[in-house]
């Protein structure tokens, strides 16, 4: 006769971070690639109902409360004319406590502009301080921050792109 004996284990703690560190890190991860799709509907299924938005070191002013759908009507808006978009993110420090979580990390996107009479590329280079809330199983952004080093334009550029 064979008795099988299971024995009742804890979940590893460290396990269920890993977990929700992958979980978070993917929220932003979806966030930039679906911005550079253009596709806001998935965008705003990163953002919680309403976010605490700072883009003050670019733009000046105050950070403010938004809805998520006036985010991507004002990034719809603001990249309508730009043919291609290009986010990249690295250095990911994410911190967990229970439904809520910090996340870091270095950002930089460039956009590839039809200028004339020529195009070119702008380059934000910074980086990002989010922090997300754990609704009904999914993480999601209720702040947003984006803390500009340096912008770059390429004008130079559209010599080397005519020339292939």
């Amino acid at each position: 006769m064979f008795v099988a004996v299971v024995a009742a284990c804890a979940p590893d703690p460290r396990v269920s971070t890993l977990m929700d560190q992958n979980d978070i890190q993917s929220v932003v991860h979806r966030l930039f690639i679906n911005t550079d799709r253009k596709d806001w509907t998935a965008v705003q299924l990163c953002f919680d109902d309403s976010v605490l938005f700072d883009m003050t070191s670019l733009a000046g002013g105050q950070p403010a409360l938004l809805a998520a759908r006036d985010i991507t009507a004002a990034w719809d808006h603001g990249l309508k004319d730009v043919p291609a978009v290009h986010h990249q993110a690295g250095n990911f420090l994410i911190t967990v406590k229970g439904d809520k979580a910090d996340v870091f990390c270095y950002g930089i996107a460039m956009h590839y502009l039809l200028g004339k009479p020529d195009p070119y590329t702008r380059t934000f280079v910074g980086s990002y301080d989010f922090h997300l809330v754990r609704r009904a199983g999914a993480w999601k952004i209720d702040r947003f921050r984006f803390n500009s080093k340096y912008i770059v334009v390429n004008k130079d550029v559209s010599t080397e792109l005519q020339s292939r």
